[in-house]
């Protein structure tokens, strides 16, 4: 099937209030094209750099996604353009990104990345850290980035009863922690599930599903 095909099919099983991210890491830009003649608007991608150098030859009508772990170094080479961050998973990362869209009188939407995983690699926060954060005077000061929701990444098992357990976690974590509404805290986003897991997600409460081989096929991670 051709990325339209598969993008009208992916679309056609989502409900209304889900948003779809097309993760487009690895691609060639020809690749995200169709997916943007077929009609979709936000591309994720996990490396600056390759988010970068699409945002320059892509239509200026998208929104970029970071969804990868982010390096502070890094952040201002995005933060011109970058519409969500979904991996903020310190508060060090946050004034970095409130500073480097300072620079561009921006305000960056970020998600807090919270550990729902049980494996070592994953990246993230507690709820307990989260909540520190968001209810500290440190980040009332942030004016120029918003905590929009949540994001998270289950462990990579075929036990979908231990995803379900980790998706349904992210989903009480945010439950909580959206009572704390501030100038730049509004949480409306529960980003998890992909495409093995999405329908899963989306019945554990997301609203936001990251998709990549389903839409594209394989990654060649060779380049």
């Amino acid at each position: 099937m051709s990325i339209q095909n598969n993008l009208n099919d992916i679309k056609s099983q989502l409900p209304e209030h889900v948003t779809l991210v097309a993760v487009s890491k690895t691609k060639p830009v020809s690749n995200l094209l169709e997916a943007y003649n077929a009609g979709q608007r936000i591309f994720g991608e996990n490396k600056i750099q390759e988010m970068v150098e699409k945002y320059e030859q892509m239509p200026k009508d998208i929104q970029w996604h970071m969804i990868g772990h982010v390096q502070r170094n890094k952040v201002k080479y995005m933060a011109s353009f970058v519409s969500l961050i979904h991996g903020v998973d310190n508060f060090k990362l946050l004034k970095e990104i409130n500073k480097q869209a300072k620079k561009h009188n921006r305000i960056i939407n970020c998600l807090l990345q919270i550990k729902i995983a049980s494996e070592e690699s994953k990246f993230g926060m507690t709820l307990n850290e989260a909540e520190d954060i968001l209810n500290s005077a440190d980040f009332s000061e942030l004016k120029n980035i918003k905590v929009v929701g949540l994001m998270g990444m289950a462990t990579f098992t075929e036990d979908l009863n231990q995803i379900e357990k980790e998706f349904k976690l992210l989903k009480t974590s945010f439950d909580r922690l959206k009572i704390l509404q501030t100038a730049n805290c509004k949480l409306q986003t529960v980003s998890m599930g992909m495409s093995g897991d999405y329908k899963l997600a989306i019945d554990c409460g997301s609203n936001m599903v990251r998709i990549g081989s389903s839409i594209f096929g394989t990654r060649n991670y060779s380049n």
